[in-house]
């Protein structure tokens, strides 16, 4: 398979489509289950309210699956995401909505990849958070 995405058709700038998850109790369970991180912090109330947050937290990785999600979204094929690399600046809440992101940084005619600025982000109460920022992925285009 190859990249929908023609690399003719591309233009430093351009973003790629938003993607949104309501992050909700069962979706990080079902991550918890699959990964094998069952840390308290994404299981337990109680827990979480104790070390200071209000409720269980999302898992880090499962924020940087939905950005890889758009990512591959946009492309048309998983197999064009070369490489990703993301840095962790804050938590998702439960019952928050984390919006995936991405803008065409750079474009290398020799190769046909591009190279995206990545981000994930949350809206707390009108105030955006970065949830992943300062993170990038390299694409294979068509």
């Amino acid at each position: 398979m190859t990249a929908n995405v023609r690399f003719e058709d591309v233009k430093v700038g351009d973003e790629i489509p938003a993607l949104e998850k309501a992050v909700k109790r069962e979706q990080i369970k079902a991550y918890a289950d699959a990964s094998g991180d069952q840390n308290p912090l994404h299981q337990d109330d109680s827990f979480a309210r104790s070390v200071g947050f209000p409720g269980i937290i999302g898992h880090g990785m499962f924020s940087m699956a939905h950005l890889t999600t758009a990512v591959t979204n946009w492309l048309g094929d998983p197999a064009a995401l070369k490489q990703i690399e993301v840095q962790f600046r804050a938590v998702v809440f439960m019952d928050e909505t984390l919006v995936a992101r991405g803008r065409v940084e750079s474009l290398d005619p020799g190769t046909r990849q591009a190279t995206l600025n990545v981000w994930a982000e949350v809206d707390r109460a009108g105030d955006t958070q970065m949830v992943i920022k300062n993170s990038r992925a390299v694409v294979q285009l068509a």
